[in-house]
């Protein structure tokens, strides 16, 4: 079972993390190709970063790999909104004949599994893209709960933050009471705050990724027991 990930090339953490998730279930392999990221920003035309175009360009390389789903495996959709991931996804699988989703598109598809209405969030981004992500959350019918972000303009940057200070971030929101937590953006080190914090199922961005194209290929997240809480959602 191959996996194609469309990836920001900004981006340092997925890559292996994905492959960390992937180590116990060597019959299932991801592929990825990179697409130009280099800051998360509302303004200055980094928006257009995320245009369908390159998204095609980039899953029409994965195709010749004959992968059997395809992720765009970054949170753009969070903050420009899910009409826009689907859009993308859209175009791609007429481009390729390969069926598509996105980290943003699964987050949301793995909260109403849940049965999650109150949501945290904890990002590394700036104080306006966290703001249009809240904004979203509740326009899909989500209560946002509680928040942490970290101003910063990434994209680069967002992996040099510390497993521990994810963790912390994920701990203080949790504190103030939510059904699950989303770390939502496939450069910051979410995974450990996902084990650290069992009290509540904390979504990482990159195994969000993974769960979704996994469901979207046909297989059972159960097959992937490192996805902690997501292996259980079928």
């Amino acid at each position: 079972m191959r996996l194609g990930m469309l990836t920001p090339s900004s981006n340092t953490v997925l890559e292996p993390a994905t492959a960390s998730l992937l180590a116990g279930t060597p019959h299932i392999t991801a592929h990825f190709q990179r697409l130009r990221v280099l800051s998360i920003s509302l303004e200055g035309g980094s928006t257009g970063q995320f245009d369908a175009a390159p998204m095609v360009a980039a899953a029409e390389m994965l195709a010749d790999a004959k992968v059997h789903a395809l992720c765009w495996n970054g949170t753009s959709g969070a903050w420009l909104g899910l009409d826009a991931d689907r859009a993308v996804c859209a175009a791609v699988t007429t481009a390729t004949g390969i069926p598509c989703t996105t980290a943003t598109l699964a987050l949301h598809e793995a909260l109403r599994l849940l049965g999650a209405r109150r949501i945290g969030l904890v990002t590394p981004y700036l104080g306006t893209v966290q703001t249009a992500i809240l904004a979203n959350l509740r326009a899909e019918g989500f209560e946002p709960a509680a928040e942490r972000h970290l101003e910063d303009p990434g994209n680069f940057s967002f992996a040099g933050h510390a497993p521990a200070l994810v963790t912390r971030l994920v701990r203080e929101v949790a504190a103030e009471g939510c059904d699950a937590i989303a770390v939502h953006c496939t450069n910051f080190r979410g995974l450990d705050a996902a084990i650290a914090v069992p009290d509540v199922p904390v979504l990482d961005s990159v195994a969000i990724a993974l769960w979704g194209a996994l469901r979207l290929a046909g297989v059972d997240p159960s097959k992937v027991p490192t996805l902690g809480p997501l292996a259980r959602i079928a």
